[in-house]
């Protein structure tokens, strides 16, 4: 077997993942096969160890396969019991040791600053200590929850040390990206607030160097889509066309989905259209419970990849009424993005974070956490809203979204 010419490796949490950057390393990945590299690799973790975590999962035995030519790797952990976290890192990091040390020229994206981006850091540093000199480019991309989550905790708690070290850790890489502007700024603002407390320089470096990669998004997989391949999935699940609200997203407080339940109990249009929830989360069996004497909402938690465009196309409104939470803030917002590609109902959401880059001026906004508000929107959107409205709205939020192809987002990251 010929050595490869040309690599790309991308540090993720990969599928079977429900988070919107597992899709997006999975784009990046098909992508670059169309342009020049000849072998990429997804370096993820073991199932098992993802499932211990507790985190959303896709149901297995439905994952969408990969193209040849993109491997996934899951290495297993280094060493025993006794050494608690870091043994999957160690896997993780020994086997990027290795790809590097096979001396091909190999870019290095990583997505989550904790740990993905650290485990590129320490394989470059072997490798070269090692007296190697491998040909490598490393970019680090800050996703939502990077700031969102970690570096905001960080700052609550008042553990500058740690901050300290997520930023030089970031900062430490070829090139830096944020998921959006409103990631970008908030990256800046924290910094500003590392720097006055420890008298760094983040803030400056970060207003130099961070650019924006919005999230890659496969375009065809939400274009041109069959009418009768609609109306099977719905007909599937018991629903029709433009009879139905749709969540459709990880269920947890910060998406406004106990919002939604309760809005949803005080519409007009309730006996019109029914609630769809699809997806799973953190929130799902409270939400559930909340529910379980209405039986105009119906949870979904197997909705796959091929699914997703068909129940987005049919809807009559798309809801994601997102809120500010002190672990979770909607940073971008990709299943808005992909709605938008897949027609369907207008959407209705909030201001948070960075949505309004998501879904521009075609969508409905409602203020976070306002419950009239929303079922009045949605009241409005369902009951009094007119085909030309809707149909402008539609048109609108696909050409906005077009910008977040795949493609187009690949080309910007990785400049030829």
């Amino acid at each position: 077997m010929s050595r490869p010419t040309r690599r790309l490796v991308i540090a993720v949490r990969a599928d079977p993942v429900i988070c919107g950057h597992s899709g997006e390393a999975r784009n990046l990945a098909e992508v670059a096969l169309t342009r020049g590299f000849d072998d990429v690799r997804l370096l993820t973790w073991p199932i098992p160890a993802l499932q211990a975590a507790g985190l959303p999962l896709k149901p297995l035995d439905r994952l969408l396969p990969y193209s040849p030519g993109i491997t996934v790797e899951r290495p297993e952990a280094v060493g025993d019991y006794r050494v608690p976290d870091g043994r999957h890192l160690a896997g993780l990091t020994g086997r990027l040791v290795e790809l590097l040390a096979e001396d091909v020229p190999t870019v290095c994206l990583s997505m989550y600053l904790v740990p993905h981006t650290q485990v590129i850091n320490d394989a470059v540093t072997a490798v070269r200590a090692a007296g190697l000199d491998p040909d490598v480019r490393t970019v680090a991309k800050a996703v939502g929850s990077d700031v969102t989550n970690v570096i905001k905790s960080c700052l609550r708690e008042g553990r500058f040390g740690a901050a300290m070290v997520l930023f030089t850790t970031f900062l430490a890489s070829d090139e830096v990206v944020a998921v959006s502007e409103y990631t970008r700024d908030e990256i800046i603002a924290s910094a500003v607030e590392v720097d006055a407390h420890c008298g760094t320089t983040f803030a400056d470096q970060c207003r130099s160097r961070v650019t924006v990669s919005y999230p890659p998004i496969d375009a065809s997989a939400f274009l041109d889509l069959d009418p009768s391949a609609v109306d099977t999935a719905l007909k599937r699940r018991g629903l029709e066309r433009d009879k139905y609200v749709l969540f459709l997203s990880r269920v947890a407080r910060a998406k406004g989905i106990y919002d939604l339940v309760i809005a949803y109990g005080q519409m007009r249009c309730r006996d019109d259209v029914k609630l769809v929830v699809a997806g799973t989360g953190p929130a799902l069996e409270h939400v559930r419970a909340m529910a379980k004497e209405d039986d105009r909402i119906i949870f979904l938690d197997d909705v796959d990849d091929d699914e997703k465009p068909l129940l987005m196309a049919g809807c009559a409104a798309y809801a994601l009424p997102t809120k500010p939470e002190p672990d979770f803030v909607e940073t971008f917002g990709i299943a808005l993005a992909e709605k938008a590609l897949a027609g369907g109902g207008p959407i209705i959401t909030t201001t948070t974070g960075g949505v309004l880059e998501a879904v521009g001026d075609a969508a409905v906004i409602v203020e976070a956490g306002d419950i009239h508000a929303l079922a009045d929107a949605v009241d409005r959107v369902v009951l009094d809203m007119s085909a030309a409205e809707r149909s402008d709205l539609e048109t609108r939020a696909r050409a906005h979204a077009m910008q977040f192809d795949r493609g187009a987002v690949f080309d910007q990251l990785f400049p030829a």
